[in-house]
């Protein structure tokens, strides 16, 4: 399943990332000592272990080694040792390496047709021209274009929790091409994701991904590097401490001690991110110096979602499974904040970029709510009346994206399977398309900033979607002169 989309803005990935150094000989050894490569059961009882002689346990104790690394980089099955050393001593029996140079009896092992021909160099051989033409396909896979749109998804696979790379190009002739560029294997199962250019490794700017999972702990990852396997930076979490020989867990400072719901980078002060939390609160770290700055707990159930203020970039939204919105505004920051009551636990809410008054949350009803901020009242027992409230879907709305280009048009991801396009002119909203993108229940939708109506979709079925919803009459017909000039018509 895909549990969150973020895309990358174009230009911000390096065009050849660099390939993470793998670890030395004393790390993984260390690694083995501390426990944290240990997931071999026991495969015999201790009278069969003591059998085994001085060969076999150096040999054993070289491949236990060299699965241990590649268990780290996450390339190995979960068989045990001892089976994969008999399938490594069975593979080199089939291949009878001992006798691979003594001639069979009537078979001639030097031919004398084409086989023979020779070529002065390697440019003349036409059976290497094809293995260069592999090679240079490959770079070019590899190499990621100023003109390529780059879509980070966080998924779950067969227990397997990672980060999926995929470069998506356009062409003039309206056909369009994806794939995976690489993978990064995380530690836990991922919730939400932001991305950021806070420059945690240097230089103006950076190419991160912040993601919150089950665990407490925020993990902030360098798209940059392939074959990561540590996160550049770690927000909270726990720490082991052994007290009277005991290992014992403990919260570092600053950290949620929930899962991880929702996070929001901010774009004008670029090394703060806020995160929402099942432990009620929400919190607004400092990434470059990796610690929490502020905690607010105006929640009293768990917090979903939080959002911050695209033209007000100090006023924060968080919605919460206690029913409410609340807005908050760093400028103030003895004021209490303002709050909206709303019908049903909040799934996820949003800021309309096109104006700093309005917003939208989605709600496990089904429900999509528009307010206007310039109405809310100070007093928090007084009700403030949405400007619009929609029946959007018929299970839980999960997630909303407006159209960075266009006003008024807001898409929204349902449990229900389908994806809708809403025109919320004088907010008298109207379904201008709609469509069931295949992808089960949609938890994660967005639309991209560099293309605008292109959406991208993720949900339970674990297949990424990219809707150009201009090609939907009734989109291009509302909403078509926000076209950019030199995007190609399809």
């Amino acid at each position: 399943m895909i549990s969150a989309i973020a895309w990358v803005p174009k230009g911000a990935s390096k065009p050849e990332p660099a390939v993470a150094e793998l670890p030395s000989k004393d790390e993984i050894e260390d690694m083995i000592k501390s426990g944290a490569l240990d997931t071999s059961e026991d495969n015999g009882t201790e009278d069969e272990d003591e059998d085994m002689d001085a060969g076999e346990e150096k040999q054993t104790g070289e491949v236990a080694q060299a699965l241990a690394v590649a268990d780290a980089l996450g390339k190995t099955s979960k068989n045990k040792t001892g089976t994969q050393l008999e399938d490594l001593t069975d593979g080199l029996k089939e291949l009878d390496m001992e006798h691979y140079d003594e001639e069979d009896d009537g078979i001639e092992l030097f031919s004398k047709g084409l086989g023979d021909l020779y070529y002065p160099s390697n440019d003349m051989d036409p059976y290497l021209k094809d293995k260069d033409d592999d090679d240079s396909e490959e770079i070019e896979d590899m190499t990621i274009t100023p003109g390529d749109s780059v879509i980070v998804c966080a998924r779950n696979e067969d227990d397997v929790s990672h980060l999926e790379v995929w470069i998506y190009e356009a062409s003039d002739e309206g056909d369009s091409n994806m794939y995976v560029h690489h993978d990064i294997i995380i530690s836990a199962f991922p919730l939400c994701t932001a991305w950021l250019d806070c420059p945690l490794r240097g230089g103006e700017k950076g190419n991160f991904l912040a993601v919150g999972s089950m665990e407490p702990s925020i993990e902030i990852w360098d798209l940059d590097i392939i074959d990561e396997v540590q996160p550049c930076v770690v927000l909270g979490g726990t720490v082991e401490k052994k007290k009277k020989g005991k290992k014992k867990s403990k919260f570092k400072e600053g950290s949620h001690t929930g899962a991880v719901l929702g996070l929001a980078w901010n774009k004008e002060y670029r090394n703060i991110l806020a995160s929402a939390s099942a432990d009620k609160q929400v919190k607004i770290w400092d990434v470059a110096a990796g610690k929490c700055n502020i905690t607010m707990e105006h929640h009293e159930g768990k917090v979903q979602a939080v959002a911050w203020n695209y033209h007000v970039p100090q006023v924060l939204l968080s919605g919460s499974f206690d029913r409410s919105v609340v807005m908050k505004d760093g400028r103030v920051p003895s004021h209490s904040g303002f709050k909206w009551s709303v019908t049903a636990e909040v799934e996820c809410l949003a800021w309309d970029p096109h104006t700093e008054y309005s917003f939208v949350v989605s709600l496990e009803d089904g429900t999509v709510r528009g307010y206007d901020i310039r109405t809310a009242k100070s007093d928090l027992s007084s009700e403030s009346k949405p400007s619009f409230a929609l029946h959007a879907h018929d299970k839980a709305a999960c997630t909303l994206s407006y159209n960075p280009a266009a006003p008024n048009l807001l898409a929204t991801g349902s449990m229900d399977k389908m994806v809708k396009l809403w025109d919320l002119s004088n907010n008298q909203p109207s379904c201008v398309a709609s469509r069931n993108p295949k992808a089960g229940a949609v938890f994660s939708i967005s639309f991209s900033q560099d293309i605008p109506f292109l959406l991208a979709i993720g949900g339970s079925k674990g297949k990424l979607g990219v809707w150009d919803t201009l090609s939907e009459a009734a989109v291009s017909g509302k909403f078509g002169k926000y076209r950019q000039p030199n995007r190609p018509k399809t």
